[in-house]
């Protein structure tokens, strides 16, 4: 443990700051999961509604990806990979629809 003041003060932020990064981590992955859920049940039984959701669940991702980097949790490239393949993937899902409809 830390002796001077400085320092405990530092160990005391970096902890702080280690929790929130870890929330953010924590909800990216939790609705990217969702997301995909939404995307696959789109894909199983495409309908409006579906499509709607699994949009719907993309843009509440995007805008968490984007909250993360914002504060510092995600580096802008991770979040921007993130959201790439995360578009990629209702593209995918989209495309091989409208070849079976």
């Amino acid at each position: 443990m830390a002796n001077i003041k400085s320092a405990i003060k530092r160990v005391e932020i970096s902890e702080r700051n280690r929790l929130r990064n870890k929330s953010y981590k924590s909800a990216v992955k939790t609705l990217t999961k969702r997301y995909l859920t939404a995307l696959d049940q789109f894909a199983a039984a495409p309908s409006p509604d579906t499509k709607q959701e699994a949009e719907n669940r993309l843009a509440v991702a995007f805008s968490k990806i984007d909250k993360a980097v914002k504060r510092g949790a995600l580096h802008r490239n991770t979040g921007a990979r993130k959201k790439s393949r995360l578009a990629l993937a209702f593209k995918r899902h989209e495309s091989t629809i409208a070849i079976d409809s």
